[in-house]
Order: C-alpha cells, then sequence, then structure tokens
C-alpha cells in the first residue's frame, strides 16, 4: 500500500497538471513501514527526455540530491511518479523496463490539462509482470 500526506499527494497532481501536455516526473519522499509506504513530499524533476511528450527521463543526479534531501529530512525515496498526458495511468512497457523492486510508481493520467485517474505498481524481484499497489491518504481526505 502506498499512502499520500494531502500536501504530498495535491502537489504532485499540481506538477502533473501544470506540466500537460508533456510527461512530468519526481520523487516521493516518506517513511516505509512494512509493506505500507507513507508519503511525506513529493519533489519534482525537470523532465531530460528528448520526447517529453510521450515519455520521462530522470537524470541520476536529481535522483541524489533528492536522496540527500530526504536522508536529511529523516525520510528516503519511497517512489518515483511520472504522468501519461491523455493516456491511461497503466504501466508501460517502458515504465516496466525501468522498474526497481524498492520503489513505488505512481502514474497520473491527465486528460485536456485535467487530473483524470492515479494508479500505483510495484515491480516484483524474479517476476516479469508487476503488482499494483492501493491507495489511500493520511489526512482524512479524498484522493481527488
Amino acid at each position: 500500500m502506498i499512502s499520500f500526506r494531502r500536501a504530498a499527494w495535491r502537489a504532485m497532481i499540481r506538477h502533473a497538471e501544470r506540466a500537460y501536455p508533456r510527461e512530468c516526473c519526481g520523487a516521493l519522499v516518506g517513511t516505509v513501514n512494512g509493506e505500507t509506504r507513507t508519503v511525506h513530499r513529493a519533489i519534482r524533476f525537470e523532465n531530460a527526455s528528448a520526447c517529453a511528450g510521450s515519455s520521462y527521463a530522470v537524470r541520476p543526479q536529481d535522483l541524489a540530491e533528492a536522496d540527500r534531501a530526504a536522508g536529511s529530512a529523516g525520510f528516503q525515496i519511497v517512489g518515483i511518479y511520472h504522468s501519461h498526458p491523455d493516456r491511461t495511468a497503466s504501466f508501460s512497457r517502458e515504465d516496466a523496463a525501468g522498474a526497481v523492486p524498492w520503489y513505488s510508481f505512481v502514474i497520473i493520467s491527465v486528460r485536456g490539462g485535467k487530473f483524470d485517474a492515479v494508479k500505483s505498481f510495484r515491480a516484483r524481484r524474479g517476476k516479469r509482470d508487476n503488482e499494483r499497489d492501493n491507495l489511500g491518504t493520511r489526512d482524512n481526505d479524498s484522493l481527488r
């Protein structure tokens, strides 16, 4: 399960809507307790892909910087998010190819510049398929 603090959720969705029609990407920072990941902060990254309208790329230095910032605040990177402009929030072949089992991968569907849907996935060690994470919030607020 992955759950979001309200401010982190809103920051991630706002980033996806503002980046439209390009894909956005960023890190999800928080805590891990067993199988539950709680996101306290969403850190925006610049999409380094040459084809930002249909793919995303994270620069290693951005990920390293986010990891340092998370650690200094007592957190860790628990996932990566990116948007799918005018497409479903599904885990594509490209997404699966870059997935690692220690992160959740949150995909935000944005249609016409507005939030449509979100899904979270985790790669499974030694498996070709991926499992879907359950989503929730920690602030008694709906996900919309």
